[in-house]
């Protein structure tokens, strides 16, 4: 499918989806969460890809919803259908059997800030800026900042930076752990690209079973969290990769993992 407002690219096992509207400071309209929901349910369907990347420009990850658009909701119900699909497509990230790396040049503000949140972690240029300043025009973030914001950073961290509409620099967002790296603007995409082919070469049926694992299990209580690690610890034993990566091991030799 050729799509209007993103970029797909397939390369050694890594899906990279491109943010494409330049003009628009990558502004996420209805046009952009519907080509990311399409491609998105492709993805998890395509066994080839291992790891996503979601990216955008040098100077923009991506500026927040598309204000042109925002400007035109009247009520809460054409608020809601706006913004269910936007809620999908966050959904649909985080919840990707595939680990998904948000690499952020640029400001990654509003809901773009909160694409960024629904990735597995994020790598940032040294030119990143970050921030949810809804409130700043009589909103609250509504692709699930208050909700992911809090969980990684703490809440009152999360709070201070809702509340005020600060942005931060990439400096900033890495010692309050909002980012996991910081790379220099010019070789971001290459230093991204080596961290997701390093994670590609992982056996990828226990890679789905690890970010389920932590997916599912960061929602229950300790116990019950533990108990869903342990089963999905143990359906591993039933894969080829499990045996191959064992007897590797004793072996002293390279595994040769294919998946299954």
């Amino acid at each position: 499918m050729e799509y209007k407002t993103i970029i797909y690219e397939k390369k050694d096992s890594i899906g990279t989806i491109t943010l494409n509207r330049p003009k628009s400071m990558n502004a996420l309209n209805s046009v952009v969460f519907g080509e990311l929901k399409i491609l998105l349910n492709e993805i998890e369907r395509d066994e080839t890809i291992k790891v996503v990347i979601i990216r955008g420009n040098d100077d923009f990850f991506a500026a927040g919803a598309d204000l042109s658009e925002i400007e035109k909701i009247e009520t809460s119900v054409d608020a809601h259908l706006f913004f269910k699909d936007a809620q999908v497509v966050y959904n649909s990230v985080e919840s990707l059997e595939k680990p998904v790396i948000a690499a952020i040049s640029g400001f990654a503000l509003g809901g773009g800030c909160e694409l960024a949140l629904s990735c597995d972690f994020r790598i940032a240029a040294e030119n990143a800026k970050f921030g949810l300043p809804e409130l700043k025009v009589g909103l609250i973030p509504g692709g699930g900042g208050t909700q992911r914001l809090p969980r990684l950073i703490g809440t009152g961290l999360a709070k201070e930076l809702i509340f005020t509409g600060d942005f931060i620099d990439a400096g900033e967002a890495y010692r309050i752990g909002l980012v996991n790296k910081i790379f220099p603007t010019a070789s971001l995409t290459e230093e991204v690209n080596k961290i997701a082919r390093k994670i590609a070469r992982q056996p990828g049926v226990a890679l789905k079973a690890a970010k389920l694992s932590i997916n599912g299990g960061i929602n229950m209580d300790i116990k019950s969290g533990a108990d869903y690690e342990a089963r999905c610890f143990e359906l591993l034993f039933s894969t080829n990769d499990r045996r191959e990566g064992t007897r590797a091991f004793v072996e002293k030799r390279k595994p040769v993992f294919i998946d299954r």
